[in-house]
């Protein structure tokens, strides 16, 4: 039988090669790109996660720590407060006051005792007991600390050193959320209180919203920005205030912008002294410290200060609130308004006060004696 021989062009037969290349080609199924996408999205997720968090706090004592050096009180649930003493000696001591610093201080930083003379020290009877607030300083820091637990470990400390069934208490700036929180939780302790600059949330639920805006737009357009995601973003104001697309908080930042014309007075004379320069506050880390300050401040508190009735109705006690119309840190339009919504307050405007007005010549006189003795 005749062999059969078919011609084939080239072409055909490049069509025919191709062809066969592209039926044993591999074929990705559509599931499978939606694994990649999946794996994608998951490890973005986790980079951004890395990104946002703070580093581990350093811990006081710990190997890697800072050292003890100041005494300290453990609380109940197991942390320590460091605290220091200034004035007379606790057991002779007339009247004992319990003082709360404010942002980026600590237990050295007690404005009231910055000009107070000695004279009046003794003559008074004048014990003052600071602490580091916690995260601050020595004292441990508390991933769950709120407005309440402030008062709860002022408590703890005056039963723990000794002062007795009732104590006065000062708070500067935010530490002026810790004298709230006293006369909210504690006010049977108080033997009276006061407020130097005290630190606002502008989420207060009983203020009218034209004291709450006129407060919240004298502030700068980034501090707004900082301020909003305290609120509403607390897990991202470590980053916020770390990166370098927007802008951070100014204070935190130290921007002279927020200084009156009295504050940056008043810095440059206490930078100019040899003894100015006080131990380190943010060492365990600043999102312990700093960045929960604002966290806790800007967060949800459970009341606000309008809620508040007077703690002292037999006039056994009294309120202080005193605040410089110049603040720029702290606007003043929202004290003032508690101030005439409760009028057993006793409101203090300093003109041409900015922020930093305690530490002026003779203000820790005037504050003291209008605590202690109702001098005015």
């Amino acid at each position: 039988m005749a062999e059969v021989r078919r011609k084939i062009s080239a072409a055909s037969a490049r069509a025919h090669t191709r062809k066969s290349h592209q039926s044993s080609s591999f074929k990705l199924s559509p599931g499978f790109f939606k694994k990649i996408l999946a794996v994608l999205f998951v490890g973005i997720l986790a980079w951004i996660y890395q990104v946002i968090q703070p580093p581990p706090p350093k811990m006081c004592g710990s190997p890697n720590g800072p050292t003890v050096t100041a005494p300290r009180i453990r609380l109940k649930d197991g942390r320590h407060l460091a605290y220091k003493e200034h004035g007379v000696p606790r057991d002779v001591a007339k009247y004992k006051i319990i003082y709360v610093h404010g942002f980026r201080s600590g237990r050295h930083n007690v404005v009231v005792a910055a000009t107070l003379s000695p004279e009046v020290i003794e003559d008074l009877g004048v014990y003052i007991v600071s602490f580091d607030r916690p995260g601050y300083g020595e004292s441990d820091l508390n991933p769950k600390r709120t407005v309440k637990s402030m008062a709860m470990d002022i408590e703890e400390l005056s039963d723990q050193l000794g002062l007795g069934s009732k104590f006065y208490v000062i708070g500067y700036s935010i530490g002026g959320q810790a004298v709230w929180s006293c006369l909210k939780y504690i006010p049977n302790r108080l033997a009276g209180a006061t407020l130097l600059a005290p630190a606002v949330t502008y989420w207060w639920p009983n203020f009218p919203a034209n004291v709450l805006n006129e407060a919240f737009n004298q502030k700068s357009r980034k501090d707004q920005w900082v301020i909003r995601v305290a609120h509403y973003a607390p897990w991202l104001v470590y980053w916020w205030n770390t990166q370098k697309l927007f802008p951070a908080s100014s204070v935190l930042a130290n921007n002279s912008d927020v200084l009156s014309s009295q504050d940056k007075e008043i810095m440059s004379r206490i930078y100019s002294r040899k003894d100015s320069v006080s131990p380190p506050v943010t060492e365990q880390g600043e999102f312990e410290s700093l960045h929960r300050d604002l966290i806790v401040t800007q967060g949800a508190w459970e009341f606000d200060p309008l809620d508040l009735g007077n703690p002292f109705a037999n006039n056994e006690g009294f309120v202080h609130l005193w605040h410089g119309d110049e603040d720029k840190i702290v606007p003043i339009t929202m004290n003032r308004y508690i101030a005439e919504q409760l009028p057993w307050i006793q409101y203090h405007e300093v003109s041409g006060g900015g922020h930093f007005f305690p530490l002026a010549d003779g203000m820790s006189n005037a504050i003291i004696k209008a605590l202690l003795v109702g001098e005015k």
